[in-house]
């Protein structure tokens, strides 16, 4: 199973953009990265009348729509928790989610000084760094917000070695 780290902090704050710079470094230092999204919304990606819309509509309980280097999978009576997804990650190294702030895995939080001033988890006892552009005195360790090959470099001493 994967290493797994949760990318947590309040809206707007800067948790897609840290994922999307923290990924390439990531896998430059050879790592298979996996994410997930965690929304508190229900989503449809499956266009209505398309033929896998058709299959489950029809009842199917998982669909999976594949083309030359790409899979998607619809499945039904997922729980929505993080130890449900787990699994799916199997074949890679780290699987990093945006959200799930309230699970029991090693999360970095992101604060924004434009957004809010202070660590939403700062009590957390899995907080394991902040990134922020913020004065914040935290006993987790503190990066700025452009310093992402040193939260690559911590991560990858952290968890993945």
């Amino acid at each position: 199973m994967p290493q797994v780290i949760c990318v947590v902090g309040r809206s707007q704050s800067g948790k897609t953009t840290l994922i999307e710079k923290l990924i390439p470094i990531l896998k430059n230092k050879g790592y298979r990265i996996g994410t997930i999204k965690h929304s508190h919304h229900v989503f449809d990606f499956d266009k209505s009348g398309k033929d896998s819309w058709r299959h489950k509509d029809a009842g199917a309980e998982t669909v999976i729509i594949a083309s030359p280097g790409k899979i998607a999978m619809v499945k039904n009576d997922h729980d929505g928790t993080l130890e449900g997804l787990i699994g799916y990650f199997d074949d890679l190294d780290l699987l990093i989610t945006e959200g799930y702030k309230g699970a029991r895995r090693p999360k970095i939080e992101v604060v924004r000084a434009a957004r809010h001033n202070n660590a939403l988890l700062k009590d957390d006892d899995c907080l394991v760094a902040v990134v922020t552009d913020a004065s914040l005195n935290l006993s987790a360790p503190v990066f700025g917000l452009e310093d992402i090959q040193k939260l690559a470099d911590f991560i990858e001493e952290k968890f993945l070695k």
